[in-house]
């Protein structure tokens, strides 16, 4: 269960910034990449002292385990100070209970001397997903995570490196003009700054626990304050998976890349004509909203089947029913202001989406394996697969067919029923008034 993890990220912050160290912020950060550096040396050399004493002992010194602890809340702290996930200068020691995002660490644990001789080798995967999330680039283009439309044509040219240092350089924006950091990009960054820490605490034999992907575990504290969503990503799948259609994934999503490609066209000119409808009558028409919301829940169902976020051939209509599904909210009044720069507003989800679609494809990668091997698709790997159809649908219903005026929430976390405040993004405020 989430809440019996070693390796766990507690946040307490306001979402309050200072302009002025918002401002300097790299500048400030000096010292602590210096140290940063030095230290990361140190762990290195370190690690492989520990592995030896590892495989010998079957666990880790109190010390060793002492040190990397520590060095593994210093690195979340330096990574959320650098990234503006939280807003006070952080310490150099890494003490627990010091900063706003912190990490709790359980105490040493014996581990199996099979598992630590080959932990390298075992991480890697864990290695690929938390430098996705926190530096390497793994892809470009692509908004929400479909085909033409979803990764090629619209946003091939949005192709960026890490989702949180992307989300970083787009929070000090906003947190220079608003004094607040954005709720969906500080719950996003603290999804891929637990996701490193786990990643290594396991590297470097402070637990035996694999890092846990899902970006909604565990339940981060003040969830219920989340606004309600327009689109909401719905998931009914067990994890089973079928070798032989996993195998041929690609070349059985071929029909459905064919009939986006085409349905795509059509939905361009719909897009169009639905942006001038409401320009002029400040609410999509019903039948151009059905027609695009199919067209968005079809790009997901491909989606999903693709890059194995779901098991079922899907069918071609789009309707509702499939195992990862989208619900998407009748038509409803939008501010004629904010849908004449529907795109302009729409620029960082879209930027945000298009790094996120490395995700997604690291997912699908990894996702190929395991399911070859033993038949069902990760829970974890599935729920970010989830998570970033769900952002990308979003950012289509917003951004490019005017289906909604609520601005992508980027958070991972799970949506509560209450109506709440606007969401809490860049362009927010004027998207979400109607």
């Amino acid at each position: 269960m989430p809440d019996q993890l070693p390796i766990r990220v507690v946040v307490e912050d306001d979402l309050r910034r200072s302009r002025l160290t918002v401002a300097f912020r790299l500048i400030l950060a000096i010292p602590h990449i210096l140290w940063f550096f030095i230290w990361s040396l140190g762990a290195f050399i370190l690690a492989i002292v520990a592995w030896v004493i590892g495989i010998v002992r079957g666990r880790l010194p109190d010390g060793l385990h002492d040190f990397f602890a520590s060095y593994v809340r210093y690195s979340t702290h330096f990574f959320a100070y650098v990234l503006l996930a939280a807003n006070p200068y952080p310490g150099f020691t890494g003490r627990q209970g010091s900063y706003p995002l912190d990490v709790e660490i359980a105490g040493p644990e014996p581990q199996r001397r099979l598992t630590i001789a080959f932990r390298l080798f075992l991480a890697i995967p864990a290695i690929i997903i938390a430098s996705t999330l926190l530096s390497t680039p793994f892809a470009g283009g692509g908004g929400s995570g479909q085909n033409d439309e979803w990764g090629g044509g619209e946003y091939a040219f949005l192709g960026g490196g890490g989702v949180a240092f992307l989300v970083g350089f787009l929070a000090w924006f906003s947190c220079l003009a608003r004094a607040r950091m954005p709720r969906g990009f500080r719950d996003l960054l603290t999804y891929a700054l637990r996701y490193n820490a786990q990643m290594t605490a396991y590297l470097f034999f402070v637990t035996a626990r694999y890092p846990d992907s899902d970006p909604a575990e565990p339940r981060a504290a003040g969830d219920e304050g989340i606004p309600p969503q327009a689109v909401r990503m719905t998931v009914d799948d067990d994890g089973r998976r079928s070798r032989v259609t996993v195998f041929f994934r690609l070349f059985l999503t071929f029909p459905h890349l064919v009939w986006l490609t085409l349905w795509g066209v059509a939905a361009l000119l719909a897009a169009l004509a639905n942006w001038v409808a409401t320009l002029v009558s400040g609410r999509p028409p019903r039948v151009l909203h059905r027609f695009l919301s199919a067209y968005v829940r079809y790009t997901v169902h491909v989606a999903a089947f693709l890059f194995l976020v779901a098991n079922p051939f899907p069918g071609f209509t789009g309707a509702p029913g499939y195992p990862v599904d989208v619900e998407i909210d009748p038509p409803e009044p939008q501010p004629r202001l904010a849908s004449a720069f529907r795109l302009l507003l729409a620029l960082p989800a879209l930027l945000l989406g298009g790094t996120l679609l490395g995700l997604l494809f690291v997912v699908g990668m990894l996702g190929w394996f395991a399911s070859l091997a033993t038949g069902r698709m990760p829970e974890g790997l599935r729920n970010a697969g989830a998570f970033t159809l769900r952002y990308g649908a979003q950012v289509d219903a917003y951004g490019l067919y005017l289906l909604t005026a609520r601005y992508p929430y980027s958070g991972p976390s799970r949506p509560a029923e209450p109506a709440a405040e606007p969401y809490d993004e860049p362009g927010a405020p004027l998207a979400a008034t109607a």
